[in-house]
């Protein structure tokens, strides 16, 4: 009895496992800040991303179209799924984005009955000097829709935020593009909730453009277009 009662006594006095009990009471609280830091490195990455994607998009929309010396440049529906496709690219498999998101381009223009009906008016006409959406085109499986307009309609102030509107000149036009993302966790949602990350970018267009309206290269077999009413990726 003396031997185990000096057992107990040893055992009382002894702080051997002192840090050990220590370090597994903190762990989860040590786990859990470092998943949170995680998550947030994270999510201010794919913010990043979804703004240089929309970046992307816009820049190259506004440059894109068929080369010539005689004539405007002519933009065809091929160069827009080019440009859309080429941004899926960008993404990555791991952003993964036109599986969880979506993107939409406006071309912004100044009307002119001389060149925006030079193929019909599929819209109705607009009076002459109205800044209007002249197409719009979307890829992308979120359900999200335009935030400044759709297709046809008119933007008397220009296109964006309110006090931070773009114009095209008469005769040029603006490329708007709009880009929305549910953020897709790396841990767990319970960090953040449900996220949509939304980016906005425009750019002039460079150089002198046909306004007529987008173009199919081989109208007896022409190229998908990526409508706004399609929910679809790639």
């Amino acid at each position: 009895m003396t031997g185990f009662g000096t057992m107990i006594r040893k055992l009382a006095a002894s702080r051997s496992g002192t840090a050990m009990t220590e370090f597994a009471l903190s762990l989860p609280l040590l786990l859990t800040a470092g998943l949170y830091g995680a998550e947030t490195a994270n999510l201010a990455l794919v913010h990043m991303e979804v703004n240089q994607l929309a970046i992307h998009v816009a820049d190259n929309a506004s440059r894109i179209g068929d080369t010539s010396q005689i004539t405007n440049r002519q933009v065809f529906e091929a160069d827009i799924n080019d440009l859309l496709l080429g941004s899926n690219i960008q993404g990555g498999p791991t952003l993964n984005f036109y599986e969880h998101g979506r993107t939409i381009i406006s071309s912004v223009e100044v009307y002119d009955s001389s060149v925006g009906c030079s193929s019909g008016c599929p819209h109705g006409a607009h009076p002459d000097g109205t800044i209007y959406i002249h197409w719009q085109r979307a890829k992308g499986k979120k359900q999200w829709s335009s935030s400044y307009g759709d297709e046809a309609d008119i933007v008397p102030n220009g296109i964006g935020p309110t006090g931070q509107e773009v114009k095209p000149d008469l005769g040029g036009a603006v490329i708007f593009v709009e880009v929305a993302y549910d953020y897709q966790p790396l841990v767990s949602s319970r960090f953040f909730g449900p996220t949509t990350i939304k980016a906005i970018s425009t750019f002039i267009v460079r150089d002198s453009r046909d306004l007529a309206g987008l173009k199919q290269r081989h109208p007896a077999a022409p190229d998908t277009v990526a409508s706004t009413n399609v929910y679809d990726g790639y």
